[in-house]
């Protein structure tokens, strides 16, 4: 893995649509975006675990689609 990548001292956000009870929390980092472009989103529950890595562009899609209701559970 290329160091570039290495987000051992990134700062997470928990997103605002995380249950505030300890449950469905999901975190992002902006440590990647510039110059790479992208954002690492993990569980917050399992901060040693897996990152998943997506272009910046999509997640803001994303990101657009929960606040207008378009993914429902």
């Amino acid at each position: 893995m290329s160091t570039d990548l290495d987000l051992a001292n990134a700062e997470w956000t928990k997103s605002s649509y995380s249950d505030a009870s300890g449950g469905d929390c999901v975190e992002f980092t902006r440590a990647l975006t510039e110059p790479h472009g992208l954002i690492p989103i993990r569980d917050s529950k399992n901060p040693d675990g897996p990152a998943l890595i997506v272009r910046a562009a999509h997640w803001s899609a994303f990101v657009a689609a929960v606040k207008n209701g378009e993914l429902r559970m």
